[in-house]
């Protein structure tokens, strides 16, 4: 007889929680708005402007975040029994898209100024407010991306990406205007503003995949079905085999199904005994996880009609 392992009743984290990083988030892209836009007005600087136009969307992207943090905290309910936690794919696609928005914007501006070159103003107090501007936005970006890595939301990850995006900006619009300062050559300042946009379309572009593959019930992360794998070939030592294991992520959840096939002389009670001990060890393994186990006779030929639907043996 399986030994049944008790339950794990520790008190599952409340992601409402983590609201409070999205209002970080708010309020470091209000405060570097009013630095860079102080900045480019003191400096006439085209990079700088970028600058100040990428915080803008930050903060919308800040907001989204916020939003969709509120909804993927939500509990099941009738209409949503799996939960809400898909909401924080809508805030990453809209922040990737965000990204490319920037990245547009820093272009158009970049090559307006190319065309009609202008002397740069009070270059080392703007350099200043822009090198405070990115501190603040790095220190927030870090401190959204250890969270969104320890809670498993992509929506943090999203905005700490963004947030990095910005600093790369104003990293390549710093060197620009040194470079300016010191050689006087105008036009370097604009094609900083276009070298920076290519480099954060890429950033814009993965996190777009990455959200839609979200929401297209992409499989787990080939680390997790290690880890879920090696559970279940603990299991394979006392005869016991599976099949139909199918796994999809969505967001902070995992979801993981599984075909048990045990041997045919087992009760009822035994084989729900070891089916309740590989959900909870697979849970121990990975975390936050939803498993569901079938339970079924090996010696049975019927066992393997539903083996074609699967992905993974």
């Amino acid at each position: 007889m399986q030994p049944l392992k008790q339950p794990n009743n520790s008190i599952p984290f409340n992601r409402s929680k983590l609201t409070r990083y999205a209002w970080l988030s708010i309020a470091a892209a209000l405060l570097t708005i009013t630095l860079k836009t102080v900045a480019y007005l003191l400096t006439g600087s085209v990079g700088l402007l970028s600058d100040a136009v990428e915080s803008i969307v930050n903060l919308v992207g800040a907001l989204m975040a916020l939003g969709m943090l509120t909804i993927a905290a939500l509990p099941p309910d009738e209409n949503h029994s799996y939960g809400h936690s898909k909401a924080e794919y809508f805030s990453s696609v809209v922040e990737g898209v965000l990204i490319l928005v920037a990245a547009g914007s820093i272009g158009y501006a970049a090559i307006v100024r190319l065309i009609n070159p202008r002397p740069l103003e009070q270059l080392g107090i703007g350099i200043f407010i822009s090198v405070l501007a990115s501190l603040i936005n790095l220190g927030v970006s870090r401190v959204l991306m250890k969270a969104g890595k320890q809670y498993n939301s992509i929506t943090l990850e999203a905005d700490a990406q963004h947030l990095m995006t910005d600093v790369w900006t104003s990293a390549g619009v710093l060197a620009g205007l040194g470079i300016v300062a010191l050689t006087k050559w105008l036009p370097l300042d604009p094609i900083m503003g276009l070298v920076v946009a290519v480099n954060i379309v890429w950033t814009g572009f993965n996190l777009i995949r990455r959200s839609v593959s979200g929401l297209m019930d992409v499989s787990l992360p080939e680390t997790d079905q290690k880890a879920m794998h090696a559970v279940l070939e603990k299991y394979r030592q006392q005869g016991v085999e599976f099949h139909a294991v199918r796994t999809r992520q969505a967001a902070s959840r995992r979801f993981i199904s599984i075909h048990v096939l045990v041997p045919g002389e087992w009760t009822v009670h035994d084989s729900h005994h070891l089916a309740e001990n590989i959900e909870y060890d697979i849970h121990a393994a990975l975390g936050e996880a939803v498993v569901t186990t079938h339970v079924e006779p090996i010696e049975d030929e019927i066992s393997m009609d539903d083996i074609h639907l699967d992905r993974e043996q």
